[in-house]
């Protein structure tokens, strides 16, 4: 993909000095995610495995809201006319999108306002920091619509996040939380007034892709990776991990930096 020239269907996409900005565009019905928007957004996290002109990606809101999750219409009621076979088909074309969001070097940051609940609660997991506006109400919702909490990953990463017990509340009872208890949990990592949110999210995205990109995708495949490691595995491989940076010439234009008393630049080769 070409992200000056990226024009998506089923999102809205900018992007400008290496920041790539991502919203769902259905703000009358809080932008819920439809069978294709789901595909789309899967496709577009894939190929950012192979572009290294994006450095950093904000998820954000749209008219105060960040995703209801599943459109009732578009995807819920099919749902309840599908066998097996169908129903397996799109639940792992949903987790395909945690793992494309997950798999992808860049860091995302949700920016998240307003209505943030089912799927969009899981984009809001998956992404890697997350900020939200005082509005913001987060609820991991299926449980309330007959189905088990165990979607798209959740079962094991939340509880990464913000602790088994806390995880097991969420998604056992399916009730919201808002931004102050998200951020004394863990979930979200900064709260910000609504006007700003969008701003600081892209602050943090610039500081972000500013820094050795490179660096920070191997950073982010070892958070992944070292989940199900012992110890000692995790320590060789980020013995490894940083062998491999050493070989960088980000990290060369760090060391003369600092010998010159300069900020480096670094360029994420």
């Amino acid at each position: 993909m070409n992200p000056d020239q990226f024009s998506p269907t089923h999102f809205c996409w900018t992007f400008e000095d290496g920041i790539a900005r991502i919203t769902l565009n259905r703000p009358e019905r809080k932008n819920p995610l439809t069978f294709e928007s789901y595909a789309e957004l899967r496709d577009t996290f894939r190929a950012l495995v192979y572009d290294k002109k994006v450095k950093a990606i904000v998820f954000g809101s749209q008219g105060g809201n960040f995703c209801s999750g599943g459109d009732v219409h578009e995807i819920i009621a099919p749902l309840t006319k599908m066998d097996m076979s169908e129903l397996l088909d799109f639940t792992r074309m949903t987790g395909d999108l945690v793992k494309a969001m997950r798999g992808c070097p860049q860091p995302i940051i949700a920016a998240v306002d307003g209505i943030c609940v089912g799927a969009g609660a899981i984009i809001a997991m998956a992404s890697d920091l997350r900020l939200a506006a005082p509005e913001a109400k987060t609820a991991f919702l299926f449980n309330r619509v007959g189905l088990a909490g165990c979607d798209m990953g959740a079962c094991a990463m939340l509880p990464r996040i913000i602790g088994q017990g806390r995880a097991t509340e969420l998604l056992m009872t399916g009730r919201s939380f808002g931004a102050e208890e998200g951020l004394s949990w863990g979930f979200f990592n900064a709260i910000h007034d609504a006007e700003a949110l969008d701003s600081a999210a892209m602050k943090l995205a610039g500081r972000l892709a500013s820094g050795p990109s490179f660096a920070n995708g191997i950073t982010k495949n070892q958070l992944n990776m070292e989940w199900d490691m012992s110890l000692d595995t995790a320590i060789e491989a980020e013995a490894q991990a940083q062998a491999i940076c050493m070989q960088t010439r980000d990290f060369e234009r760090a060391y003369h930096a600092f010998v010159a008393k300069e900020k480096p630049v670094f360029e994420g080769d």
